[in-house]
């Protein structure tokens, strides 16, 4: 079928596939990096893929940061075909966190500032004792505290 007919045909009897937008999603990784060449192998790899717009990479922290318009799963697969260990970021900032020192959250390796991203779950089994609520009741970050000390 050709001209009008066949577009009319197209339009109501064929289904129509339609195409899912990617959104625009920032991935961070952490990946061992030893060297340049560990650096350079990792950029160029993941640079190379579909959809990245931009990729940083610190080797100090052993962070890497992909953005773009990708899935986190597909960037993990592209890091592991380096030959390297590679991890979702498991860090968040030490602010952020209720009890950074909770079990499963302090972490001695973790970057300065930051302690591991544990579940909100083992975080609701942290009880806190009666001592650490007279502790901070002391405490110069309490604006509530006694001044008489």
């Amino acid at each position: 079928m050709g001209g009008s007919l066949g577009y009319l045909w197209d339009l109501f009897v064929k289904e129509h596939k339609y195409n899912k937008k990617r959104q625009f999603n920032t991935v961070d990784l952490k990946i061992k990096m030893d060297c340049d060449g560990c650096e350079l192998r990792i950029k160029k790899t993941l640079s190379n893929m579909k959809g990245v717009q931009n990729v940083e990479i610190n080797r100090k922290q052993h962070k890497v940061t992909v953005s773009g318009f990708v899935e986190p799963q597909k960037v993990v697969k592209r890091a592991q075909s380096t030959g390297k260990r590679v991890e979702i970021w498991p860090y968040i900032p030490y602010n952020v966190v209720a009890h950074p020192y909770a079990p499963n959250t302090y972490d001695k390796r973790a970057p300065a500032g930051h302690v591991r991203n544990a579940e909100a779950l083992a975080i609701s089994n942290y009880v806190p004792r009666q001592e650490d609520h007279f502790a901070t009741l002391f405490s110069d970050e309490n604006p509530n505290a006694c001044s008489v000390m």
